[in-house]
């Protein structure tokens, strides 16, 4: 079951950081709560590939489902949140490698 995504003029648009979401531009769709976690089949919402990478770099799967489980609760995290910021002034289509976690980048 997806949830329905957002568009703008035809242009679905990414629930994280609310810029379009060009046809051509890399993308995927976002368990809400992970599969891990129990979330297979459950909503998902489409995000730009860069802001999807960013969540998965940032918190790990039992925060997600715990805590984390909206587009709106995404938003309110602190290093989210200076993300989109930084991501506002990007083009609709802009992708940059995203850095490994630093729980990942300590082992």
């Amino acid at each position: 079951m997806r949830s329905k995504e957002i568009e703008r003029e035809g242009t679905p648009v990414c629930p994280l950081c609310k810029r379009p979401i060009p046809s051509h531009a890399k993308q995927s769709q976002h368990h809400l709560i992970p599969k891990l976690k129990g979330g297979r089949g459950g909503p998902t919402v489409l995000l730009h590939q860069v802001c999807h990478n960013e969540i998965h770099a940032t918190l790990t799967e039992a925060e997600l489902a715990r805590d984390f489980d909206t587009p709106e609760k995404l938003r309110t995290h602190p290093h989210l949140a200076k993300f989109v910021q930084w991501l506002e002034k990007k083009p609709a289509d802009f992708h940059v490698r995203t850095q490994k976690s630093l729980r990942r980048r300590r082992k």
